[in-house]
């Protein structure tokens, strides 16, 4: 049998619901069709732009020809078909961005977790722009620094990013750069800029300092100090927000015992540790040495937290149970059939997740109902306006 290929046709559809990963789902001649920069309810002219002959393709809405309600003027000329691939949704109003977060939260707790919910995600202070504080950019052909297309190798040039915070990439689009050179940019809390240059040699990835380099941030009534480039929160309301509802869901008993599970520089840990006071113990685990390091600098004069560098699943192995709370912030790809039953053997009373994707939250939530953890509440953020990520904080009991 023949596989289609339906790249470069252009097709009128009829776009339907939003789906996980910033499109909306349509149908043509029994396939389906992931499309971009649409909205639902709208009446499309799309190109399709990935084809591997399967059930579905994706293709991009090149001309509006019913426009929904909810579709704006997007505030950046690159947010378009062929443009920058980093926003996903600056064709949508503000509100309406948020209603389409909580339609994709909610249809994937039902879909991979069985479970019905009304989900309403919440904005963060600041609004929609103005709030990326890090961002890894690349240098395209003529050497300057920009972004790469949706699901593409090709550099899109900026002489701007409205998503961002003002100022922040001036020191990286001011200048020429080898070609194919990436580089991470940090605006860190004091509105200090850090610029690092990344290399690869046969396949090993190296880094070059050239601005900057230790991060300050004011957190949890706490201040930090690490090393810029690792993990924090790149929305500047976030890591409050969030150490605020781990700490209310949490609710660690004094002299209790708690875990942090991929624990970055300790600021759930930090939490934590206030909650089970000086005879408590709070375990912290994070597989980046760096982050260690940076954690214990950042939380010596609170000696109740332990630090454990490595995978999460094998040192919590050893790790003495059972435990009173848990509180995890995994990578993107969620924690994982090992890591949640890891947890489970743990016993605690509550389980707080954070997540910052909506598919692989509803895949571990699924998997701790089957060992009898059930979901007790929910709130979802748009800690990254403009686009499709979404911060979800789970509790489970």
């Amino acid at each position: 049998m023949t596989k289609k290929d339906w790249t470069g046709r252009t097709l009128e559809l009829e776009v339907g619901a939003v789906a996980h990963g910033g499109h909306c789902v349509s149908r043509s001649d029994n396939r389906v069709v992931f499309v971009r920069h649409a909205l639902p309810g709208e009446l499309v002219l799309a190109e399709v732009t990935e084809d591997n002959g399967g059930s579905f393709c994706r293709a991009d809405a090149v001309q509006v020809l019913r426009p929904a309600g909810e579709r704006v003027t997007p505030p950046c000329p690159l947010a378009a078909p062929g443009g920058c691939g980093g926003c996903d949704w600056q064709h949508a109003s503000p509100n309406y961005q948020l209603e389409l977060k909580s339609k994709v939260v909610a249809e994937q707790l039902q879909r991979l977790a069985g479970i019905e919910r009304e989900v309403r995600v919440e904005a963060l202070p600041g609004g929609p722009l103005g709030w990326r504080s890090r961002v890894r950019l690349v240098a395209g052909r003529d050497g300057r620094a920009g972004l790469r297309a949706h699901h593409s190798h090709d550099v899109i040039a900026l002489d701007d990013c409205p998503i961002s915070i003002p100022g922040a990439l001036d020191d990286a689009l001011d200048r020429k750069w080898r070609p194919g050179t990436e580089i991470e940019v940090t605006l860190d809390g004091s509105s200090r800029s850090h610029l690092r240059e990344l290399t690869t040699v046969k396949g090993k990835t190296r880094g070059r300092q050239l601005i900057g380099g230790t991060a300050f941030q004011h957190a949890a009534g706490r201040d930090w100090r690490f090393d810029a480039h690792g993990f924090w929160q790149v929305h500047p309301d976030a890591a409050n927000t969030f150490a605020s509802l781990v700490g209310e869901w949490a609710e660690a008993p004094r002299g209790g015992r708690a875990w942090d599970l991929y624990a970055g520089v300790g600021l759930f840990a930090s939490v934590l540790a206030g909650q089970v006071g000086p005879d408590g113990d709070v375990l912290a685990i994070e597989s980046g040495y760096q982050a260690v390091e940076d954690g214990r600098e950042n939380l010596a004069d609170l000696p109740q937290v332990r630090w454990e560098c490595g995978r999460v699943e094998r040192l919590l192995e050893a790790a003495e149970k059972p435990v009173d709370v848990v509180v995890l912030d995994p990578p993107r790809k969620g924690a994982g059939k090992a890591v949640v039953e890891a947890i489970v053997a743990g016993q605690p009373d509550r389980i707080v997740y954070v997540a910052c994707d909506p598919a692989a939250l509803a895949r571990d939530v699924a998997t701790f109902a089957e060992h009898g953890y059930g979901l007790t509440d929910l709130r979802a953020f748009d800690a990254f306006p403009m686009t499709h990520h979404v911060e979800c904080v789970a509790l489970l009991s």
